[in-house]
């Protein structure tokens, strides 16, 4: 059986997720949803829709990645209306403590994970003359104290999507790159294993666990809402940068208009560093 209805493809659809919302979303927009998650279990509390088809996706392993293409390939006529790459990992730690293979290992989902994605099905994308959503983050663009490796990943992710929507723009493929702000998923909810015993910066592990634990920031947009908004703006056909969340406007004021120095006495504020030296 051929899928008729428009496909759309997410990647880290979780429980409490923004992957998760978006599947919802888009299947109550009349889609067809492949959602993904590293495991069919943390995929059971979507098994009750009729349009959506779950697959187990690790965005790391290229033999996940080239059987979902395969899966997808086969139900739709090798067309993708809309390849969403949502996963994400977080690692909150100072960059001089950050065990490098960690760091690598952050990039390998967050960056690496989504080009190898885009590589793989971008030829069902153009096919469908679809379009690519890269879920980033307010942090691509804030340089935050204690998420070196996490911001520097969705700096780099971003910088990539740029050059992929105009690379792809001659072949009718949108790149929609969402500049996300603060929403109440589960991804910033499990403090870090710290062991700062001895190091120059054990004076700020409040501070460093608060902000692992999203402790700072309060009011959190609801996921739900986000992928309403989301969903809106890529059915709308939109292009480019969009920014979404709890502080996105804000950030995109305070990054476009104003000095840096701003943006780095704000950030610096609470964090635990103004304690340190």
């Amino acid at each position: 059986m051929t899928i008729t209805l428009p496909t759309v493809l997410i990647t880290g659809c979780s429980a409490g997720g923004i992957g998760s919302a978006l599947a919802e979303t888009f299947h109550a927009r009349n889609h067809h949803v492949f959602a993904t998650a590293r495991s069919m279990a943390k995929l059971s509390h979507l098994s009750q829709y009729p349009n959506m088809t779950l697959l187990t996706l690790d965005v790391t392993k290229p033999e996940d990645i080239s059987a979902a293409v395969e899966t997808v390939s086969s139900l739709t006529s090798g067309t993708l209306t809309y390849l969403i790459n949502n996963s994400g990992v977080p690692l909150t730690l100072p960059a001089l403590d950050t065990p490098l293979e960690k760091a690598k290992e952050l990039f390998d989902v967050n960056f690496w994970g989504v080009v190898g994605m885009t590589n793989a099905f971008a030829p069902l994308v153009i096919k469908a003359k679809g379009t690519i959503v890269n879920i980033c983050s307010l942090g691509g663009v804030m340089p935050v104290p204690w998420n070196a490796f996490y911001t520097s990943s969705k700096a780099a992710l971003k910088s990539y999507s740029e050059s992929l929507r105009q690379e792809l723009a001659p072949f009718g493929v949108k790149v929609v790159i969402v500049m996300t702000g603060v929403v109440g998923s589960n991804l910033w909810t499990k403090a870090p294993d710290l062991d700062l015993k001895g190091s120059m910066y054990e004076g700020a592990k409040k501070e460093i666990v608060d902000m692992a634990t999203g402790q700072v920031v309060k009011d959190a947009m609801a996921p739900s809402e986000y992928a309403r908004r989301v969903v809106d703006d890529l059915l709308a056909g939109k292009s480019g940068l969009v920014w979404r969340g709890k502080m996105a406007s804000i950030t995109w004021f305070l990054t476009s208009f104003m000095p840096g120095w701003v943006m780095d006495r704000m950030l610096v504020a609470g964090s635990g560093v103004e304690k340190l030296g």
